[in-house]
């Protein structure tokens, strides 16, 4: 077991305590357009593969698609010098329109949220390769549930009776991880105990929360100190009442079928690119971002799998 795991294992098990059951070898789940002879949970690279003109690369959805479109603008432009294909930023409205459009084989290169990375692996044939990270190891998050001062609500059990947003189903801390929470720690069942919502975002929960619109979210806490740090919220409008132990944040990949040279020189864009000067610095060096760092699928993201297994969620593919 490698220290990356033990570590994410670990702080799953202080985060969750017994909700989570841990399989020692976790059952695959894919599409049956996908193949797994190797046994390392992704999608293996086909007979048939695309070697596409252009490239297309997508960011899980934020609060502002333009602010990220210029963001990235210096990592595609380093791919295009790596791999000599034209690479183009797709603004995606939703994680349903990044799932489907990479099943479709209209995306090439993404990056998936926490919760929807299985989803988008088993169903649409994402192949995870890298994390943010630094120094110090991989970029994390912890899920917070957080509200206004002055709600009343001073712990998890005080939102019976009360609204709390969600960001999309898809979401491990936007969803799955809180209502796994809620449900076995303190008894509470969304739209019987309390009323629930679905934001479609993270900075809509933590913008609905700010504004009043939601007595309480559960909401991905990197992203809301990006968006302290950017000053689009302020940190006296928001309370904490809860706060997990770390998981892995937004996975980078490709689609399975990709030409492997093709592929291979798309891993080695990512891990030869400079940070330094660059808006991805800007935008992520609060956090203590400088590089991205390899990940394997299986290990990483076998605590995220373990919380689904708690909700019972199966990866049913449309």
């Amino acid at each position: 077991m490698t220290t990356l795991r033990k570590c994410v294992l670990a702080s799953a098990v202080v985060a969750l305590g017994s909700l989570v059951l841990l399989a020692a070898e976790p059952l695959a789940a894919l599409d049956k357009l996908y193949l797994d002879a190797d046994g390392d949970l992704v999608a293996d690279t086909p007979a048939k593969t695309v070697d596409p003109a252009t490239l297309v690369f997508a960011y899980t959805p934020g609060e502002d698609r333009a602010l990220h479109a210029d963001v990235w603008d210096d990592l595609l432009r380093h791919l295009e010098k790596m791999t000599g294909k034209q690479v183009k930023f797709f603004p995606v409205q939703s994680n349903a329109a990044e799932l489907e459009a990479m099943r479709a084989g209209r995306l090439h290169i993404a990056a998936f949220g926490t919760g929807s990375v299985p989803v988008a692996v088993n169903c649409a044939g994402f192949v995870p390769f890298a994390v943010m990270g630094g120094e110090h190891g991989i970029l994390g998050y912890e899920m917070e549930i957080i509200t206004y001062p002055g709600s009343g609500i001073n712990t998890p059990a005080d939102l019976r009776g009360r609204k709390l947003a969600f960001t999309s189903p898809t979401s491990n801390s936007g969803f799955k991880g809180p209502s796994v929470l809620l449900r076995k720690e303190f008894g509470l069942e969304a739209d019987r105990d309390y009323s629930s919502a679905f934001s479609g975002k993270h900075e809509n929960s933590i913008l609905g929360v700010a504004n009043k619109d939601y007595d309480a979210a559960a909401i991905a806490n990197e992203v809301m100190r990006r968006m302290v740090a950017r000053g689009v919220v302020k940190e006296q409008q928001i309370r904490s009442i809860y706060k997990s132990s770390t998981f892995p944040t937004a996975a980078f990949g490709l689609a399975y079928n990709l030409e492997q040279s093709l592929a291979a020189k798309v891993r080695e864009g990512f891990f030869s690119f400079q940070w330094a000067g660059t808006a991805l610095e800007q935008e992520f060096s609060t956090l203590g971002v400088s590089k991205f760092l390899p990940i394997t699928y299986k290990q990483a993201w076998a605590v995220v799998r373990d919380v689904d297994a708690a909700m019972n969620v199966q990866y049913t593919c449309k």
